[in-house]
């Protein structure tokens, strides 16, 4: 990872997810469920839900990174987890704002597998070094990114958590 920080602002993240919408719908991919990664695909999902004209969203809680470069070992899905067979049959987009690692997405993609007609991948941000090369993204990327919803810490402190000042 470079040392360089990329910084999207929330003007400009709004710009990235028309234009990854537009993407989408070029490519004539019409997802019938929008399947969002807590927390920073939930921007993404919303976003995404509006301009391809989408209601159906879900929601999938998916812990890894602990702390900024700091990850659990392998990421795991958090109560609640979605049913799988609401997807039977469905085209799913999984929404995310960035693909790291890219074992975040390769485990809830594994999950729709099998269940699903198709499922297919939109993030905002890509890295070189991701496990899952996504069908749809903005923009590719090494750098750091700094999102609007993340760069400031927590507006409160909750029990048992550090917060870095």
């Amino acid at each position: 990872m470079s040392v360089v920080r990329e910084s999207l602002n929330y003007e400009g993240f709004g710009r990235a997810v028309r234009e990854l919408a537009k993407t989408i719908a070029d490519d004539g991919y019409e997802p019938d469920i929008i399947l969002s990664i807590a927390r920073g695909g939930v921007f993404v999902a919303g976003g995404l839900a509006y301009a391809l004209d989408c209601k159906n969203i879900h929601l999938v809680n998916v812990e890894f990174y602990t702390g900024v470069g700091t990850t659990l070992e392998m990421p795991v899905m958090l109560a609640p987890v979605p049913d799988a067979i609401d997807f039977s049959d469905k085209k799913v987009l999984i929404a995310d704002d960035v693909a790291d690692t890219g074992k975040t997405l390769k485990l809830v993609h594994d999950f729709c597998v099998g269940t699903v007609a198709d499922v297919r991948s939109a993030v905002i941000y890509e890295k070189p070094q991701s496990l899952v090369k996504c069908e749809y993204v903005w923009k590719r990327t090494d750098d750091w990114i700094e999102f609007p919803w993340s760069v400031e810490p927590p507006v409160v402190q909750r029990e048992g958590q550090i917060l870095d000042a």
